[in-house]
């Protein structure tokens, strides 16, 4: 396989000396980004821990659950400043940094005592090492391999997703044997361990030579250009929507099938292995969908999706098989529109900004999560969440249905 000219092999293989030492490069790199991708896709396990932490802290299980709320809002402000970060120290170090400072957040966890403590350490610490770790390494993996993007965006998300499938069974198994404590002792140091082994497996892309397209390419809006279009915010509504929908339901996953669906701790506690299926599913399957048709188009697919997965919740009786069927749709939706979206903000505002559009527009993940959980907690259960966020599935279906992309008006002197 050859690199061709998309990667600049004249000013790195200057120093690795030929093409065979940029393919051993990163293929490692590859490899690295799928060690600590699984890792960081851990704290999907989360609702695992609400209520083993609700009776140590002799709280609401909700109160419990606004942490996961807080981890995303973190993860999101954390990604947004991810690439920073990686120009200034390069991606094997802020990596590494990320993977002590989860380590290090699940070990304070393990000793909380009050609820403000569990909001700073599973909730702000947490985030902010997995959002550090998760956009940076998998943007920086993606640009090693610039003729195949689809299929490194691939296994690097599914590694993401693959990752609280992985830890549900670990998680579950040292909760069942050793207890709370020592769970978040082990979970942390496993962690850790594979995002700094993943982080020295890695090294930073160089730069990729533009193309003919991009270079000519006239409709790249800049970001205060983009904020200034009706669509800037029509797709923010959306994203938010199905973050809202896609994390509060992944949070609480276990909870909500207990409390809400009167089903067995088993039972309930099986939806976290659904719901990272369902997620790994719905990023494959409509990543390669978006490829085939417009990827608004796919979005509504994943709008619609998720929709029906929350009236089942409202509307259906509850039992084992409705319970699964639901949050397997959630979770679907989710992951296929997180998948999607960056190319879709570049398809609408351009290739060049996507990054610093997409930024901004990515906020949507923590708010909408953090927002999913205030009004839980302010209506106390998860009915009143379930019905703010139908209506918004709703209306974000129809604006998918009628938006269209933005043209750039030139300005001349």
């Amino acid at each position: 396989m050859s690199v061709n000219n998309t990667i600049s092999l004249e000013n790195y293989a200057s120093d690795t000396g030929s093409v065979s030492s940029v393919q051993r490069t990163r293929i490692l790199t590859l490899i690295g980004t799928i060690i600590a991708q699984f890792a960081l896709g851990s704290v999907y396990t989360w609702s695992l821990f609400n209520a083993g932490l609700a009776d140590k802290l002799n709280i609401p299980v909700d109160n419990v659950a606004f942490s996961f709320g807080i981890l995303s809002l973190s993860l999101a402000l954390a990604s947004s400043v991810s690439g920073r970060l990686q120009e200034r120290f390069g991606v094997r170090r802020v990596t590494i940094a990320a993977g002590i400072m989860m380590g290090l957040a699940l070990l304070l966890t393990s000793f909380t005592s009050n609820i403000a403590m569990l909001y700073i350490c599973a909730g702000f610490l947490l985030g902010a090492a997995d959002g550090t770790g998760y956009l940076m390494t998998m943007s920086n993996c993606v640009r090693w391999f610039p003729e195949r993007k689809g299929t490194i965006s691939a296994l690097a998300i599914g590694a993401y997703g693959l990752g609280s499938l992985g830890f549900k069974y670990i998680n579950m198994s040292l909760l069942e044997n050793s207890g709370l404590t020592h769970t978040f002792v082990v979970w942390g140091a496993l962690a850790a361990v594979m995002v700094v082994v993943g982080g020295l497996l890695m090294q930073d892309a160089p730069a990729q030579q533009a193309s003919a397209a991009q270079a000519s390419n006239n409709k790249d809006f800049t970001t205060a250009e983009a904020m200034r279009k009706p669509q800037f915010w029509m797709l923010a509504v959306i994203f938010l929507t199905v973050c809202m929908s896609g994390l509060y339901v992944i949070g609480v996953a276990k909870d909500i099938g207990q409390q809400y669906a009167d089903l067995s701790l088993t039972i309930a506690a099986n939806a976290v292995a659904v719901i990272a299926m369902a997620n790994l599913s719905g990023r494959l399957v409509l990543g390669v969908l978006s490829d085939k048709m417009a990827r608004i188009r796919v979005v509504s697919i994943a709008l619609l999706a998720s929709l029906l997965g929350i009236a089942v919740l409202l509307f259906m009786p509850m039992n084992m098989n409705n319970f699964y069927a639901a949050v397997a749709c959630i979770a679907f939706s989710f992951g296929g529109t997180i998948t999607v979206y960056p190319s879709l903000v570049s398809d609408f505002f351009g290739l060049n900004n996507m990054a610093k559009n997409y930024g901004v527009i990515y906020l949507g993940f923590g708010i909408g999560s953090l927002l999913g959980s205030l009004v839980a907690t302010a209506f106390g259960g998860f009915t009143a969440t379930f019905y703010l966020i139908f209506g918004l599935l709703a209306l974000s279906l129809m604006i998918s249905l009628i938006i269209k992309a933005p043209q750039l008006q030139t300005q001349h002197a």
